[in-house]
């Protein structure tokens, strides 16, 4: 019995449900096979290959003549393999011997048989920083050797406040990560992180920002917070401010928090909008 989904074996007690009434709402094609047979062996596989491809846009029924003589006889098989194509209930057409899996695929798609779209995986569950935290430190208990997870535990540290930690983590990593482009652009974070020795708590920030909007200062914290925090759209909304608020605050701090900030962020697309702005505003 095959494992694939699409993929099945059909006996004479199974054959009235999972071909005919199966081939109602999904086409089946019939791949009449014997173990001794050699082309078998070939063509087989192949239609196996083409029902994942496929995905679900027909099913493939799997008959071993020698096991069910019956249905054999029925669809009066003379030599295998021999493939047949059942749609509403009928065969509308079928082929003997092998095909190479271009003249397979035409002629499915002679009979309106097309690959259909794979199903959307499911998002799998993002831990919040705190439980990554949690779950990497317990992945470093159980295999201290690996120090990839001490990056990853790095990361995760950056995104709870836990920079100190972070710093020496990223500093005692092998030179082979230390070089890598995570490596780097958790020490341009940590370098933001300079700035938030004795801050206000978010909340305080963003408190002063509401009251006054030309607070570049509390500005200026509260993107680093953001960045700092992987919420990189939010970091750059405030630096973009600050430059649109006054360009020349702090030496012209606003132009080089940006300018920092794109080394930082991966996001090419969010970068290349936020650099645009920034251009207009300059330029």
């Amino acid at each position: 019995m095959s494992e694939q989904p699409h993929v099945f074996d059909a006996t004479t007690e199974t054959f009235e449900a999972q071909v005919l009434q199966k081939s109602l709402q999904t086409p089946v094609l019939v791949d009449f096979w014997a173990t001794w047979c050699e082309p078998c062996k070939t063509l087989g596989p192949l239609l196996e290959k083409l029902a994942a491809d496929y995905n679900g846009a027909f099913a493939l029924a799997k008959v071993d003549v020698d096991k069910e003589q019956q249905i054999a006889a029925a669809f009066q098989i003379r030599s295998v393999p021999t493939v047949f194509l059942v749609k509403g209930g009928q065969i509308v057409d079928g082929f003997p011997g092998a095909l190479p899996e271009g003249q397979l695929r035409e002629f499915l798609a002679q009979h309106g048989v097309l690959p259909a779209e794979a199903p959307a995986e499911a998002a799998p569950d993002v831990l919040d920083p705190q439980a990554q935290v949690d779950v990497l430190r317990a992945s470093i208990a159980a295999e201290p050797d690996r120090e990839e997870l001490k990056l990853d535990l790095a990361l995760a540290l950056l995104q709870t406040g836990g920079t100190e930690e972070a710093r020496a983590l990223i500093d005692a990593l092998p030179a082979n990560l230390s070089t890598e482009d995570r490596a780097v652009r958790a020490r341009a974070r940590l370098d933001f992180a300079k700035a938030l020795q004795d801050a206000p708590a978010a909340e305080q920030l963003d408190a002063r920002i509401d009251q006054n909007g030309n607070d570049l200062e509390a500005r200026h914290l509260r993107g680093v917070q953001h960045l700092l925090a992987g919420e990189d759209e939010d970091a750059l909304e405030q630096f973009l401010t600050m430059l649109r608020l006054d360009r020349t605050f702090n030496d012209g701090l606003p132009r080089k928090l940006m300018i920092d900030a794109f080394k930082v962020i991966e996001d090419a697309a969010l970068v290349g909008q936020y650099r645009r702005s920034m251009s207009t505003l300059l330029f």
